[in-house]
């Protein structure tokens, strides 16, 4: 078998375009993830039970699910009960419904990062500032919050890192993503090993490299 990797180049312009598609989808993921993941820990964290519990379930079903599972989900089961709901037809298109999935399923680990970074914080922290009169809500955006963040950096791009190579599941729903794009231009030039090996190096370079950076910057941001 002969290789031949001539075929890339005049590809990159359509590589690129899903190499877009791919960030985008993290970038979204990772935002709407963090923001969810965060309530989802404060409920985790709270003394009410009810709260403590529900998020509790949500962490522990969603972290217990294959993400392709919660993708194909998103994608074919919920305009049918969004139907029953409203009794219109209310479609989802394949971009939104992998986004509203990548938020949801990745929120349950985001939450367990945020937690923790709760919990290393000194408790006495708490008490002070309860004793300078901050509520509960002005305590954690003010002074817990911050500091658990400045910890949890590092694991929270990490988990960043994994979602970009999880991106590559949503060719199931026909979003044309970088993986995706390589495939089908190695296909129609009847090339796709080589397509095939160019993306899996793009993925190395990429993931490689964010993971010696977050090292890096573990370096320098741990106290």
């Amino acid at each position: 078998m002969e290789w031949d990797f001539s075929g890339i180049i005049p590809a990159l312009p359509g590589l690129w375009n899903g190499m877009v598609m791919t960030l985008q989808l993290m970038v979204m993921g990772v935002v709407g993830g963090i923001a969810l993941g965060t309530i989802l820990a404060l409920m985790r964290l709270s003394s009410n039970k009810l709260m403590s519990n529900v998020a509790g379930a949500y962490v522990n079903y969603f972290r217990s699910i294959p993400l392709l599972l919660v993708i194909t989900w998103f994608y074919l089961a919920v305009p049918f009960v969004l139907r029953w709901i409203t009794g219109e037809d209310t479609p989802i298109g394949a971009f939104t419904s992998c986004v509203v999935a990548f938020m949801m399923f990745e929120a349950a680990y985001f939450c367990e990062i945020v937690r923790a970074g709760v919990q290393s914080i000194a408790k006495g922290q708490m008490g002070a500032a309860q004793a300078l009169g901050m509520t509960y809500g002005q305590t954690m955006r003010l002074i817990i919050l911050p500091q658990a963040f400045r910890k949890m950096t590092p694991l929270l791009l990490q988990q960043s890192i994994i979602l970009f190579q999880d991106t590559s599941l949503v060719y199931t729903v026909g979003l044309v993503d970088f993986l995706n794009s390589a495939r089908a231009n190695g296909d129609i030039i009847g090339r796709s090993h080589e397509f095939l090996v160019f993306a899996g190096l793009v993925y190395f370079l990429v993931s490689f490299s964010a993971s010696w950076l977050v090292k890096r910057l573990q370096k320098r941001i741990t106290v």
